[in-house]
């Protein structure tokens, strides 16, 4: 066996034995430590792929899958975002209900470093599963590149093989989002969207892309905030500007003038395809281009119909109160422990099916003046 193949051996982990095989690693796991029920079909096929990648089990693969302790671990990422706060919270309130005690570790810095030593405070103190609320692509990779042993359920938008995920439909809340200002009659709809490397955000913009493709609607590159009411607060700054120009245009009877930089710059504007209405990506950033908008003398929904998502405590009493996507947490976070405590048991059942948010309409959304 060449050098490069030695290497690639070495390199072999359960989760990769896991992905050839088509099964869950907890079952590589049970197949590794020669536990039973597990189907003879199913042992076969794990068998097999062990074989093909020259896969060496850990010390901890073979050690920690028979552990008992009644902790499960919970990994978040830096920051006090209120979607994976708020499921935090409904997971530990879950988990309490089903008896568990939950160690929580938190990475402040997305660097595989940082997962690892998470990982391995979770493992020394004898989890029996750990849950990851992903923020970002980059945190369920690195998780899945360390072996650790005991089981992984992590929080992500969309399918990641060879893993158990629970997720919220943020695709389809973008849809519901957007339809309601298509059906209110806007024709102009931008999107302010979380940062390029959160995964809720890509499904977001994912979801509003497709419903103004679906509607023959002009799609504009979203602008891109970092969740924060201050970067909601620039945009509607550049929108406000725009219908200020458009305004103008209309007293004067000229061309309106273009932004020449700006996610918003385009050519050839005009008032018929200036926004009348913005998805944001999250409520705080709503809240910032609410701001902007009545700093700038315009008002929302007469100027500029706006929709939120999460459906924060404050949203009803934005001035106006905020139009928005709810979240079940408390329904996410059941959902986390019932997936847990199934891979827990070996069982075969399949993750729950995501949950889509419930459009909330409010005073912040209305038909586009004419």
């Amino acid at each position: 066996m060449s050098d490069d193949t030695e290497d690639k051996a070495r390199a072999a982990t359960i989760f990769d034995v896991a992905r050839l095989a088509g099964v869950s690693h907890q079952t590589v796991s049970r197949v590794v430590n020669e536990l039973p029920n597990v189907r003879p079909a199913t042992r076969q096929r794990v068998e097999h792929a062990i074989q093909q990648l020259r896969y060496r089990p850990s010390p901890a693969a073979r050690a920690l899958v028979t552990r008992r302790s009644r902790t499960i671990g919970l990994i978040t990422s830096g920051g006090a975002d209120f979607g994976p706060s708020s499921i935090s919270l409904s997971f530990n309130r879950a988990a309490r209900e089903a008896r568990y005690a939950v160690s929580i570790a938190s990475i402040v810095e997305h660097d595989p470093t940082s997962m690892r030593s998470a990982l391995e405070l979770l493992v020394r103190q004898n989890v029996e599963a750990i849950v990851l609320i992903a923020a970002r692509t980059s945190m369920i990779d690195e998780a899945q590149s360390i072996e650790v042993g005991v089981p992984l359920v992590a929080t992500a938008s969309a399918d990641r093989s060879g893993l158990h995920t629970v997720s919220i439909d943020h695709y389809s809340g973008a849809r519901l989002a957007v339809r309601h200002l298509i059906e209110l009659g806007h024709r102009e709809i931008r999107h302010l969207s979380g940062p390029a490397d959160s995964i809720d955000a890509a499904e977001r913009v994912r979801g509003w892309r497709d419903e103004l493709a679906a509607h023959r609607l002009r799609v504009v590159e979203p602008a891109v905030g970092d969740w924060t009411p201050s970067s909601g607060y620039r945009f509607g700054l550049e929108l406000a500007a725009d219908i200020a120009r458009d305004a103008s245009a209309s007293v004067t009877g000229s061309a309106p003038a273009t932004s020449p930089t700006g996610p918003t710059a385009r050519s050839g504007a005009s008032a018929l395809d200036r926004a009348t209405g913005v998805f944001s990506g999250n409520d705080q950033m709503a809240l910032g281009l609410v701001h902007a908008i009545t700093s700038a003398g315009l008002t929302a929904p007469r100027d500029l119909s706006i929709v939120g998502f999460d459906d924060i405590p404050e949203a009803e009493h934005f001035l106006p109160p905020l139009t928005t996507l709810r979240q079940d947490f408390t329904g996410f976070g059941r959902d986390l422990m019932s997936t847990v405590l199934a891979v827990l048991g070996d069982t075969d059942a399949s993750d729950p099916a995501p949950r889509v948010p419930e459009l909330v309409v409010r005073a912040s959304t209305a038909r586009p003046r004419a």
